[in-house]
């Protein structure tokens, strides 16, 4: 083994790559943090849980179907898909989880040297990903907290073949109306592909929020990102899609990897897809959520950034990771924000009024001693 060297066979770009690690379990991090319950307020999870129809799926599913292998384009949910929104259902996509469907769209349209362009205040998966596929990812700064449409527009050269839009945004809630979103689609006129992350789209009350599927005939450079994980209440079963028209799915598929959706995911997910009455509920939930940390925030001097979806930001005035040690060892988990590039914000999930309650009493407890 003497000829054996990693770094020689290693790329440079991987070499570059900071590896994302995982928190541990939520018991290990109560033994840790000596907690006896952890509310978590960290991932943007839908604390009524799955839909009761995907629930039922769930418990009706005989364990003897793990010996068998699962639809593996998960043909029926598909064909669920497209009714709802009125589509062919060979213009979806479904993948483990909306990070690998962005893994489909980046492997099929990118080679070494493109580039991708979004925010640099996003979810960092595009980033990620373009850039340990060896391509070129382009962050432009946030501009009030929104996506910069003109100066992405500016960004564009020769080699860029993607830009992404997360509508709303994650972390900071903002969003593109129908008229923004509508004049940068006719600016990039079909040169490259625009994709359109709708994550938290069923979250949203804005009346002139753009519905992207409904745009997927107009504008077949349109690929557009939905997930069962967040209104759906399926995050650990990873269930996220795509949408666009029918050659740009073609041309999709070609780099997808079959079976990577189980068939347990594919049921409760086929079981979610009309659940009107748990969005309902959910967003009554958050909504009810946002009212009381607008007064208690305000009350406790602590700034905000709270727009659509299901999360709120919160500028502490010390370190975010060391806000987040203190308030886990008060049993509340939220997310620190300097990952994301918001040094000294924290990102929560919106929860039922007591859980709220305690992070209230927690940042005021830790307000108090900055």
């Amino acid at each position: 083994m003497s000829g054996w060297s990693l770094d020689r066979i290693l790329p440079d770009y991987i070499k570059r790559f900071e590896p994302y690690i995982p928190s541990k379990p939520d018991l290990e991090l109560m033994k840790l943090y000596g907690c006896s319950r952890l509310y978590r307020l960290n991932n943007n999870e839908n604390p009524l849980g799955p839909p009761p129809a995907a629930q039922e799926a769930m418990k009706g599913f005989s364990p003897r179907r793990a010996a068998m292998y699962p639809s593996g384009d998960a043909y029926y949910l598909r064909r669920r898909l497209a009714e709802k929104f009125n589509k062919h259902p060979d213009q979806f996509i479904v993948g483990n989880g909306a990070n690998e469907v962005i893994a489909f769209v980046i492997k099929a349209f990118c080679e070494h040297g493109d580039n991708i362009i979004t925010a640099d205040k996003t979810f960092a998966v595009y980033e990620w990903v373009a850039e340990f596929s060896g391509s070129e990812a382009r962050l432009v700064p946030l501009k009030n907290f929104e996506f910069d449409d003109r100066e992405m527009l500016k960004q564009i050269d020769a080699r860029t073949k993607i830009l992404f839009v997360c509508n709303p945004n994650n972390p900071t809630g903002t969003y593109w109306s129908l008229a923004r979103l509508r004049r940068f689609l006719d600016a990039v006129d079909g040169r490259r592909i625009v994709v359109l992350d709708e994550a938290y789209c069923e979250f949203v009350e804005a009346d002139d929020f753009p519905d992207g599927m409904s745009m997927i005939d107009e504008y077949p450079n349109l690929v557009i990102f939905r997930t069962f994980s967040k209104m759906y209440g399926l995050a650990g079963l990873r269930v996220g899609y795509l949408a666009a028209s029918l050659p740009t799915v073609d041309a999709i598929r070609r780099t997808c990897i079959v079976y990577s959706v189980n068939a347990l995911a594919q049921e409760a997910a086929l079981a979610a897809v009309d659940a009107d009455e748990h969005v309902r509920a959910t967003r009554e939930l958050v909504r009810e959520g946002k009212e009381f940390l607008r007064q208690e925030l305000t009350s406790l001097g602590l700034p905000f950034v709270m727009g659509e979806g299901n999360f709120v930001m919160i500028k502490l005035p010390m370190s975010d990771t060391l806000a987040y040690r203190k308030l886990m060892t008060q049993g509340i988990m939220v997310r620190a924000m300097t990952g994301f590039r918001f040094p000294n914000y924290i990102r929560v999930s919106l929860a039922p009024i007591p859980v709220l309650e305690a992070l209230v009493e927690a940042l005021g407890r830790l307000h108090a001693q900055s």
